[in-house]
């Protein structure tokens, strides 16, 4: 640790206290990546000479191939990994040379390039994972648009649907999920380094030239804004937040689906655990621990939150603070979009079961109001208050299907709701209801995106295209800061073999 106005070491608890380099080892690549690049610059603007620049790049080299190295030559009294890493340098090289490593930087904008660097590289893997459970959720759908179950509103039988339509409106959330992490990139993309503590340096260095050969986009201009902002670090924490709730709601469904109760749906052994008493179980614990993980990731957000809320402009030390919880929530996200793509691709549908269920449930009352509707041009009040009396009497009959009520049944509804004067007969009624099958009901519905046939297979082919232009954009967005990383492992390689 380099100290020039405090005298001696710092007391063991405070270094203890304060030193985040154990949280900062994921940072390591990184911080190696933005000294190569700045020194370079260095080199040519005329503030190192060119043995300098080749002593210095061969001890990044050499620490990027060798971690170890770090505990050889790194200084343990180390607040941090930047101090850590520019000991190390220093003892490889000499005061002289890696002495002039930190010029015209500062740990405060040096924090904030390694930490965009590293989330724009978890934006691109979380992309990645989104796509593949996207992907492996339109192809599970293409196998179950006549796959019908009833659809829930308040835990209970609402109207019937299609097993498709659920893994459709999965898909729909994940997407914008997607767009919001695809969108952040951007504004995370853009280069802090030489703001230097917060208002630059009076030395002529080139931050176009460094932001560009480690890919960013663009600079964060206003050296304030480079060293103490963290809104872009924030809106990543609420959009790994938001896809985990998203994540969450499916982990739910399927929860509740796998029981015997419900029966919809098995999970394959491979995502399922056991009791380690009762025999018979099979627990789907993969889905509770996503649950759970959820609870964490709600938790880390509003830490990052109120770690922020209130800090003047100008780096402070809380902000160190919001690393750990960044990285953690970031492989939530992550290990959660994997274990749920393994679990779409491997599941098991009961299609009998779901059907069994469809025939006999009352989520076909609403398709019996508006047949009624639409063939005796009564109100939907009407059709409503009617519907709900025959729901009524089968329920009081036993919960019998409304197919099982007879015309003697529909009759005494009919009277008892007063609408004989519109000219509807128990007759009627009764071979309405034989019309409304699970699979009419689905087919007489006929608004946009809802579970009829044709609208399925128009949000499968919607999705199917939406996800070819999504991969191309992701692939192009990696293999392009991929380009500019090799570029600099290039010239890190191509200065230290030219420089004499």
């Amino acid at each position: 640790m380099y100290r020039s106005r405090p005298h001696g070491n710092l007391d063991d608890s405070a270094l203890s206290f304060l030193s985040s380099v154990y949280d900062d080892r994921i940072l390591f690549y990184y911080d190696i990546l933005g000294s190569q690049a700045h020194v370079i610059m260095l080199y040519e603007v005329g503030i190192l000479t060119k043995n300098e620049l080749k002593k210095i790049l061969k001890s990044t080299d050499s620490l990027l191939k060798d971690a170890e190295l770090l505990k050889e030559f790194g200084n343990s009294n180390s607040e941090d990994i930047h101090e850590l890493v520019e000991s190390a340098i220093i003892k490889m090289t000499d005061m002289e040379s890696g002495g002039k490593m930190h010029t015209a930087r500062s740990r405060n904008d040096q924090v904030v390039l390694d930490m965009r660097m590293k989330v724009r590289d978890d934006i691109n893997n979380i992309c990645k994972n989104l796509l593949n459970v996207i992907t492996s959720l339109v192809k599970r759908a293409e196998e179950n648009v006549n796959s019908i179950m009833p659809m829930y509103t308040h835990l209970q039988h609402a109207q019937l649907g299609v097993f498709s339509h659920y893994l459709l409106s999965y898909a729909y959330s994940l997407i914008r999920d997607f767009d919001r992490f695809f969108e952040l990139y951007d504004r995370i993309n853009c280069s802090p380094l030489g703001a230097c503590a917060i208002g630059g340096s009076s030395i002529d260095i080139d931050r176009e030239r460094v932001s560009s050969m480690l890919g960013f986009s663009d600079l964060i201009y206003n050296s304030i804004d480079a060293t103490s902002s963290r809104d872009t670090l924030i809106e990543f924490a609420s959009n790994c937040l938001i896809c985990m709730l998203n994540i969450c709601k499916i982990s739910e469904d399927f929860i509740i689906w796998s029981t015997s109760e419900f029966g919809f749906i098995y999970l394959d052994d491979k995502f399922s655990s056991s009791s380690s008493v009762m025999p018979q179980k099979k627990n789907p614990d993969p889905l509770e621990i996503i649950r759970g993980k959820t609870g964490l990731a709600s938790g880390i957000f509003q830490s990052i939150s109120s770690i922020i809320k209130g800090l003047p402009s100008g780096y402070s030390r809380d902000l160190q603070e919001i690393k750990s919880p960044l990285w953690k929530i970031s492989l939530i996200v992550e290990d959660s979009l994997l274990i749920t793509d393994g679990i779409i691709k491997t599941i098991n549908i009961d299609k009998k079961r779901m059907h069994k269920i469809s025939s006999e449930s009352y989520a076909i009352s609403l398709d019996i109001a508006e047949q009624l509707i639409k063939r005796k041009e009564i109100s939907f009040r009407h059709a409503h208050k009617l519907v709900g009396g025959l729901v009524d009497c089968a329920v009081k009959k036993g919960n019998i299907p409304l197919k099982l009520l007879s015309t003697d049944d529909i009759s005494q509804v009919l009277s008892d709701t007063d609408l004989l004067k519109y000219g509807i007969t128990s007759e009627e009624i009764y071979f309405l209801i034989k019309d409304i099958t699970p699979e009419n009901s689905i087919n007489y519905r006929i608004t946009k995106g809802s579970p009829n046939k044709n609208e399925q297979l128009a949000m499968i082919l919607f999705l199917n295209i939406k996800m070819n232009e999504y991969q191309k954009k992701i692939n192009l967005r990696i293999d392009s800061l991929k380009n500019k990383i090799n570029d600099l492992k290039l010239a890190v390689e191509k200065n230290i073999i030219d420089i004499p």
